[in-house]
């Protein structure tokens, strides 16, 4: 990319670059990597379009766009991620969080309407973005985050300290809940819930770069709520709620293991393509 570009040719540059590799979204990656290495909002770009990159500027788009271009996501480019608003570092132990997964929270949010202090757990928290997301939302609820990577347990703690919300959370290593104590007004989750056998034929964004425990759910993609619910329902109070985001078409097998779980008044959200993608249920 010629030193002097201006951060418009540099985006066309880009975007015709990601595009002959692939990218989908090759535009927007390309607008954001500009960005990114210019510190230039959206807005900025719009009313700028003419101003000239610096060489580190340009140096930086051109490395950015390479990575992109082999398919790695913004996400790990960057080292941070937008979810329900809140910044979120990421480290090579955690997911990148997802669009649909802000409906775990937005429906934790609704069911834990009229709990004056309540007690959250977030099972396999990753990057802590669920737990995090919701004690940023509900200023008198708390919280405790488990995963059984380390690493992941240092980013999340790392996340609460950045947002001004360690006081309120804690994080532990743990298999699930296995160890926790205390009783919940909600758990939450997004466990791992693709087929072991589907893995290979991801994207490469996720096939790649995501963590391989945080993806395979297994032979069948139900080992995590094999798990999960009998341990969610045992540390429930009464009254409490399980929230887990789900793989589309797993609704009838999660529904059929959360019944013999004993929950009841169990519930469905469908994301914007249609698909089954949380489901909720309450101990009685």
């Amino acid at each position: 990319m010629s030193m002097a570009a201006t951060v418009q040719e540099a985006v066309r540059a880009v975007a015709r670059q990601l595009a002959a590799a692939g990218v989908e979204t090759s535009g927007l990656d390309a607008r954001l990597i500009v960005m990114s290495a210019a510190g230039m909002t959206h807005e900025d770009l719009l009313r700028e379009p003419g101003r000239i990159l610096t060489a580190d500027e340009a140096g930086t788009v051109s490395r950015h766009a390479a990575r992109r271009a082999a398919r790695e996501p913004l996400a790990r480019i960057f080292g941070h991620w937008t979810f329900c608003g809140l910044d979120f570092r990421l480290s090579a132990e955690t997911l990148v969080p997802r669009p649909e997964t802000e409906m775990v929270v937005e429906r934790g949010i609704g069911l834990l309407a009229g709990v004056e202090t309540p007690r959250i757990a977030d099972a396999g928290t990753g990057s802590g973005c669920i737990l995090l997301s919701l004690l940023h939302a509900l200023p008198a609820a708390s919280g405790v985050g488990t995963d059984r990577s380390a690493g992941a347990i240092e980013t999340a703690g790392g996340n609460a300290e950045a947002l001004g919300l360690a006081g309120r959370a804690q994080f532990a290593v743990a298999n699930w809940l296995d160890g926790v104590a205390g009783a919940f007004d909600l758990v939450v989750s997004n466990p791992p819930y693709i087929e072991s056998g589907d893995i290979a034929g991801l994207e490469p964004e996720v096939r790649l770069h995501d963590p391989l425990a945080a993806l395979d759910g297994g032979g069948d993609g139900f080992d995590a709520y094999r798990a999960l619910i009998p341990q969610a329902t045992a540390r429930l109070k009464s009254g409490g709620w399980l929230v887990l985001e789900t793989g589309s078409g797993q609704h009838k097998m999660v529904t059929y293991l959360l019944q013999n779980a004993g929950l009841a008044n169990i519930g469905d959200d469908y994301d914007i393509a249609g698909h089954e993608r949380v489901i909720r249920a309450q101990k009685a």
